[in-house]
């Protein structure tokens, strides 16, 4: 422990010494107007680089990584947008300012209706950082770091989403010119580049991208649905799909405000399938540097992109969507594991991959083939046993999540040492009960398991000799429930953890405790508030 802390106030200590001496180095903030700029003999395209300012020298780039800098500083042709004739119906209207910790997005609206999105090529890391001093003393260094970015990664991203049948937007790179139609956003927004796509969200059935989805929701919307309705679900291989994508690029960063869902209804049931968005963190090359590299063993999200997928940091890979993907992916069972990572690596193919990388600005396109190719074909080939790792630490603390109708759970002995079942049924008013989900659990991969009634009258069947070698928790959240056993024998490791019940019977071997989480797990409101839901 000792050790630890002396590394890491080492590394403090280096990161501070340096911004000092690397003060004014970068602005720290996302400036547009910027960069020089070459203007076509009719104005219809300009020339111009993404970033120059991070072309750093030698010395730098030994400590603080090489990164994409190249890429940065190469200047690229891009159309001119001029949001006044931007469509033959009429402009495209600014409505709002966005952004995340790093891009600035303005969201647009054509006169059908239809709206999009302006996302800045250029990023500003240190606006991650709180105002104040240590913003001003690492601010600079923090922009420079935006070099780990490809700036063009967003249009690769979207090839290969298509190639591997996930569903995607479609930006292309723009010149955003100082258009009186701005209005207010003129100042901060004009004189740069910036990537346009379609805004992911209500009636897209003229895009197919989208699926031609009648209603694309957000998480929040799709969470408060399938925990509100027992008809409504996500369709899990098609979520597993897009997350081994989001392992193969590298892209790390999938909060749960970086998804959209395209809804498709059917009689008295609604399917979701996944829309990722915001690609900023695809083929994030971190590492190369002395210091960033001390930097990644402290932080191990920061995993940068190479040829080789370590299956130790596909925890840190996958960890920023960890409890939307245990939510969705605990019903999936090995072989299902093993038949969507092999069926996503024989599809995307060799000249799948490199049409894909035609993808972004003409001026990139060999470096980028000549550098992405080789590794992506490389990290394509391990996709079946980064598929398992994947499962692996999603069962090590598995969920199994209700809704807030009245539901029954029956947890059963299979027989065999060490493993449980669990069937999910619903409890129609009338009518027998229905089978939502089947799940089989190993104390092998096991540590822990958590089912969550949500709201509504609950009951837990326990059937068997349950010992399971892993703890069980039976969340019982808002409503009348009920633990009930069914020929128990030797019971060890369940715990009910009650909310409302004011007087719970358990059987014997069961222990009853106050739930510490009960205001996350009364019902399906609060049980948003496991998640990242800024947007």
């Amino acid at each position: 422990m000792l050790v630890g802390l002396l590394f890491s106030t080492s590394l403090r200590l280096a990161v501070v010494t340096t911004a000092l001496f690397s003060a004014g180095a970068c602005t720290g903030q996302f400036s547009p107007g910027s960069e020089p700029v070459q203007w076509a003999a009719d104005s219809s395209t300009v020339r111009t680089a993404a970033g120059t300012h991070y072309d750093r020298s030698a010395v730098w780039q030994l400590f603080w990584g090489k990164h994409y800098r190249e890429l940065w500083a190469t200047p690229v042709t891009a159309p001119v947008l001029r949001l006044g004739a931007a469509t033959p119906n009429g402009p495209l209207l600014p409505l709002q300012a966005g952004g995340s910790y790093q891009s600035r997005t303005l969201r647009l609206q054509a006169p059908t209706g239809q709206q999009y999105v302006l996302r800045s090529v250029d990023k500003d890391a240190s606006r991650a950082l709180p105002e104040g001093w240590r913003r001003q003393l690492l601010g600079g260094l923090m922009k420079d770091q935006t070099s780990v970015i490809q700036p063009y990664g967003a249009y690769v991203a979207a090839a290969l989403a298509d190639a591997a049948g996930v569903y995607h937007a479609n930006p292309r790179l723009v010149f955003l010119a100082a258009d009186t139609t701005l209005g207010k956003f003129r100042k901060d927004y004009a004189n740069a580049l910036y990537l346009l796509e379609e805004r992911p969200d209500g009636d897209q059935r003229l895009t197919p991208s989208f699926g031609r989805s009648p209603r694309v929701v957000s998480t929040a919307k799709m969470l408060a649905d399938i925990h509100q309705r027992p008809g409504s679900y996500v369709n899990a291989r098609a979520h597993l799909r897009a997350r081994l994508l989001d392992i193969w690029l590298g892209d790390w960063s999938r909060r749960e405000d970086q998804w959209r869902w395209a809804s498709f209804p059917g009689p008295g049931t609604t399917e979701y399938r996944p829309i990722p968005r915001d690609r900023d963190q695809a083929f994030f090359l971190f590492n190369d540097g002395v210091l960033t590299r001390l930097v990644s063993w402290v932080v191990p999200r920061y995993q940068s992109f190479r040829g080789r997928i370590k299956l130790g940091d596909v925890e840190a890979l996958t960890h920023t969507a960890r409890a939307l993907d245990r939510s969705i992916l605990t019903s999936l069972s090995d072989e299902d594991f093993r038949q969507v990572a092999d069926s996503l690596r024989l599809r995307l193919t060799d000249a799948l991959i490199d049409q894909a990388l035609q993808a972004g600005p003409p001026e990139t396109r060999a470096r980028v083939t000549a550098y992405f190719g080789p590794l992506l074909k490389a990290r394509r080939e391990q996709l079946p046993a980064v598929a398992l790792r994947f499962r692996r630490e999603l069962t090590r603390e598995a969920w199994i999540v209700g809704t807030d109708r009245p539901e029954r759970f029956v947890l059963s002995a299979t027989g065999k040492a060490g493993q449980l079942r669990v069937q999910h049924l619903v409890r129609p008013a009338a009518g027998p009960d229905s089978l939502v989900g089947d799940y089989q659990l190993s104390v092998r991969h096991t540590r822990r398991l958590n089912v969550y009634g949500l709201g509504g009258d609950d009951v837990f069947e326990l059937h068997g000799r349950l010992r399971p070698g892993f703890a069980v928790g039976l969340h019982g959240g808002n409503g009348k429930d009920e633990v009930q056993g069914k020929n128990l024998r030797e019971t060890r490791g369940i715990t009910w953890y009650t909310s409302s019940n004011p007087d719970p019977e358990a059987p014997a071997g069961v222990r009853v405790k106050l739930d510490p989480e009960r205001a996350l797990n009364y019902n399906a409101s609060s049980w948003l508030g496991r998640y990242k839901l800024d947007d």
